[in-house]
């Protein structure tokens, strides 16, 4: 039997590490930008916000594009785009180029996430989805690890503008890459034995059997959406995402304005975190189907790991707002950022075992979007935060209230019945 799905995977976590190398380029190459069009704090910080419009709102398009189109078509046309228009910032000369290229390499990137769901979901069995999730999403912090030495060795050698010109190459090489070797579903594929494909599709969830009601007719679409089960899943991803993006913003400026490190040492510093967060990808994916082998159910394991994922990160990021020492800090983030990555493929995988496979790609749209709205907050009101309302303690505290929201987000909505109600109105 052949086990293709594996290089499925592969390719998808390349894609998770590239869309985390090309958002996080202008961060690493700021400096260099501002030095050049003489732009403030305040317009770097608009520039950084822009990815995030067209982001969110082409993660709830890409999700309904990805069940009409399939993933294959959804994520050439995804990547080409944000990597024309990642490339395309080499050639920009003024501050509103700037954040037009920012807000179509945006919409780009905004698909990838639900899309690399649907993939999932047509390619892997049910005991395997957490950790296909994980290990496909664990390129993402590490693409935030290695672009400052990636970018930034680039930039210093040959100039900002050349290393997205570079990155716009990496992009259409994996396009290549993809259209070659990827299929819709494992059972078009030459490369997919009979016996792989019949274990994938044996694998997955079932429609229930249910008797025909002429009174209760199935669910429009946004009353799947905003169905309890869904709107907690959105709830917990929502709450991670406001973690990532508080660490993914503000810890440089942590460790250089509050602990005291030069860039250089921050720059070493900050990988840790990203490390740990790659780990509790990983981690978390295999622990979801691990309890899912022992307990017989999938509700179970996914919620159990977002509940302890959360839970934890919530306890690290308060500690954190008492420590002044460097090390401890330091720690307690790291200690954070891996239960805290332990969330996001638990809330993928529980949305493939609570959504029927025909509105998978919507409904994660839709859980994509609302989540990512934390990237327009986050950054923002943590800047507030430090500023005028008590420091870089009063931030951490505020994340840590909303790691623990997430928690009984997931405990108070997606329940049992709930879930069963759902599936059995939309099939």
């Amino acid at each position: 039997m052949t086990r293709y799905r594996w290089f499925v995977a592969a390719l998808l976590f390349l894609v998770g590490m590239l869309t985390y190398l090309d958002r996080t380029a202008l961060s690493v190459v700021a400096p260099m930008v501002r030095h050049e069009f003489g732009f403030g704090e305040a317009q770097m910080g608009l520039l950084f916000s822009a990815f995030f419009i067209g982001y969110c709102v082409f993660c709830f398009i890409g999700g309904w594009a990805a069940d009409r189109f399939g993933p294959r078509k959804v994520f050439a046309w995804a990547v080409g785009i944000w990597s024309l228009f990642c490339g395309a910032t080499a050639v920009a000369s003024s501050f509103s180029q700037l954040l037009v290229l920012r807000i179509i390499f945006g919409t780009g990137e905004g698909p990838m996430g639900t899309t690399t769901n649907k993939a999932i979901a047509n390619w892997f069995p049910q005991s395997e989805s957490g950790r296909a999730v994980g290990l496909t999403n664990a390129g993402q912090p590490l693409g935030a690890a290695v672009a400052a030495p990636i970018v930034g060795l680039i930039a210093l050698r040959y100039g900002w503008r050349i290393s997205f010109v570079v990155i716009a190459l990496i992009g259409f090489v994996w396009l290549a890459l993809w259209l070659a070797f990827f299929r819709d579903r494992p059972s078009g594929h030459p490369r997919v034995s009979p016996a792989e494909a019949q274990l994938i599709e044996s694998g997955r969830p079932k429609a229930p059997l249910v008797e025909p009601d002429t009174h209760h007719q199935p669910r429009s679409i946004m009353k799947l959406i905003f169905s309890a089960p869904v709107q907690g899943v959105a709830a917990s991803f929502f709450c991670f995402n406001y973690v990532l993006y508080f660490f993914l913003s503000w810890l440089p400026s942590y460790l250089t304005d509050y602990q005291h490190l030069d860039v250089r040492h921050m720059s070493l510093v900050s990988i840790l975190p990203w490390l740990g967060a790659a780990g509790g990808f990983v981690l978390g994916g295999l622990l979801s189907d691990l309890l899912y082998r022992l307990s017989g159910s999938a509700l179970f394991a996914r919620k159990c790991i977002i509940v302890t994922g959360l839970s934890v990160a919530a306890l690290c990021v308060m500690l954190t707002a008492h420590v002044h020492s460097l090390w401890p800090a330091v720690t307690l983030i790291a200690v954070a950022s891996l239960f805290a990555f332990m969330t996001p493929q638990a809330c993928w995988s529980l949305l493939q075992d609570i959504v029927p496979d025909s509105h998978l790609g919507i409904a994660g749209g839709f859980v994509h979007f609302v989540a990512n709205i934390a990237g327009v907050f986050s950054p923002s009101i943590t800047g507030l935060l430090i500023e005028y309302g008590g420091g870089y303690s009063s931030a951490f505290i505020l994340t840590s209230t909303l790691a623990a929201t997430g928690v009984f987000a997931v405990l108070l909505l997606v329940r049992r019945t709930a879930v069963q109600l759902l599936q059995a109105t939309h099939h």
